[in-house]
């Protein structure tokens, strides 16, 4: 039997216990992107489903001109909406947070004066942004809303641990189906995203208070009846994460994994 000597022991033990550490030091920490919050249901970007819905969704509203003309399309043909409004806006125009309600479409939370999150804004300060709006929204006359969507889309922990507090589902968009109407890119453009892009689950943005002319109202007019002659249904959100959490149920998938 051969004996190691000691030294060499030691310098083994010394190498085995460096090697140890580096893989420590050096281990890559949990990758936050898209993956990660979906699978922690943190945030919905999209919710594919076995039937042929759709989810449009409506920004920055309500507008006196814009809103009601969006509204109007929606009942010519039978589309629900969801409305992600503004808090200063709901508090000058409560009729039409009202009337969005009345006519089945959903209200969302989007700050009370379209707040971004930086890395400076603190969660105190974030929080009565969204509590301003709830409580502008529920000055309305309307039902408490359940969603949040953070203006740009900008977020990050702070804004999910708000969300969280305040017992709200941070809803994104399709990437495939940002629609950027606010940037009045032209009516074709804006029809031609949603229509060559389409899939069941996805949900779409569009806004509802554009400055200057919009868009929308025309792009909608093209987008509605093409995709109710396809067999597409345009449902709220909150119906959409509904009908995922019952094909999930009838999978045996635990509701988590498409519901936050």
């Amino acid at each position: 039997m051969t004996l190691i000597p000691k030294k060499a022991r030691m310098l083994g033990i010394f190498i085995v216990i460096l090697l140890l550490s580096c893989n420590t030091v050096y281990a890559k920490p949990a990758q936050k992107n898209r993956q990660y919050y979906e699978e922690r249901g943190e945030i919905v970007w999209e919710v594919p489903t076995q039937d042929k819905l759709i989810a449009l969704t409506f920004d920055d509203g309500p507008d006196p001109v814009q809103t009601p003309e969006i509204l109007a399309l929606l009942r010519q043909y039978e589309a629900k909406g969801t409305f992600f409004v503004l808090g200063k806006w709901a508090e000058k125009f409560p009729q039409l947070v009202m009337q969005e309600q009345q006519e089945g479409h959903e209200v969302a939370n989007h700050t009370y004066a379209h707040s971004y999150a930086v890395r400076s804004t603190g969660a105190d300060t974030y929080i009565r942004d969204m509590d301003a709006a709830e409580k502008s929204i529920l000055g309305a006359g309307v039902a408490r809303p359940m969603l949040f969507r953070p203006p740009g889309g900008y977020y990050n922990d702070m804004v999910i641990q708000a969300a969280k507090q305040k017992g709200y589902t941070i809803v994104l968009w399709s990437w495939h189906q940002d629609t950027r109407d606010w940037a009045s890119p032209g009516v074709a453009t804006i029809a031609n995203k949603v229509l060559k892009n389409v899939r069941n689950g996805d949900i779409v943005l569009f806004h509802d208070k554009v400055e200057g002319k919009s868009q929308t109202v025309k792009a909608l007019a093209r987008i509605l009846p093409q995709l109710k002659q396809e067999g597409y249904r345009f449902v709220t959100v909150s119906e959409l994460l509904a009908v995922k959490a019952k094909e999930a149920a009838k999978n045996g998938v635990s509701s988590s994994k498409v519901h936050p």
